[in-house]
């Protein structure tokens, strides 16, 4: 099988996610399962991708290793010109953390906490505590900006799921991070609200200069994208 790459030339200050020949693979007892086979790629700052792919083709393997949370057997990840094999565990958390958001289709908001409150925990990492205040007011922007002001104080089982994932594209954007990965974000709406979400998105990479990386079966975000991907049987397939 052929081995295709995605590749652009693309200056150290343009580029803000590399990749070269990535690969990942995880052993079922004596069983060797092969996720992701020699995948390169370059995307460019304020650029929107989206990478489409059947399931079970390792699109969601490959968003976890391009943003750092999981690490690929094989090949080298940099975000922003930083590698992150080259971090040790705080410097590589502290990074992901700054520079990074994520959008997951199942939301993952704490249910003990109201919609502020879970906007503001990125935030309040490492935070001195005398900060809550103005961690609070951007918090508060954040959902006046995807309109849920008068959400501040419902918890998630009192929320729609399109508000549980605009509440979760304002906390990835607590700490204004260069970065946005996104798996599935409209996955679980209706026709309706995933076009508001698609929308939304494409502000953050049109209008704002944000990279935004999006997993998809949804043609609605392949429209709205800079460049589409797709992944196939584990590789880039042009």
């Amino acid at each position: 099988m052929n081995e295709l790459t995605v590749q652009e030339t693309a200056t150290e200050q343009e580029t803000s996610i590399e990749a070269t020949g990535l690969g990942k693979v995880y052993w079922d007892g004596d069983r060797r399962l092969e996720i992701l086979k020699n995948i390169s790629l370059t995307v460019r700052k304020g650029e929107g991708i989206a990478i489409l792919g059947p399931s079970g083709s390792g699109k969601t393997t490959l968003l976890n290793v391009l943003s750092g949370l999981d690490k690929p057997t094989g090949g080298r990840v940099a975000l922003d010109g930083v590698f992150l094999d080259e971090l040790d565990a705080a410097r590589k958390a502290r990074l992901i953390n700054q520079r990074v958001g994520f959008v997951f289709q199942f939301y993952h908001l704490l249910s003990e906490f109201s919609a502020l409150e879970n906007v503001m925990l990125p935030a309040l990492i490492g935070r001195p505590a005398q900060k809550k205040e103005a961690i609070r007011e951007r918090a508060v922007s954040l959902l006046t900006r995807v309109g849920l002001k008068h959400r501040l104080t419902h918890f998630p089982t009192e929320l729609s799921g399109g508000e549980q994932q605009r509440v979760a594209i304002a906390r990835s954007l607590m700490n204004d991070p260069s970065i946005l990965f996104c798996d599935e974000p409209t996955g679980n709406l209706d026709l309706d609200m995933g076009r508001e979400i698609a929308e939304l998105l494409r502000d953050l990479f049109r209008k704002e200069g944000k990279t935004v990386l999006i997993v998809t079966h949804d043609e609605r975000i392949a429209k709205i994208a800079d460049r589409v991907w797709n992944l196939v049987d584990r590789q880039w397939q042009s």
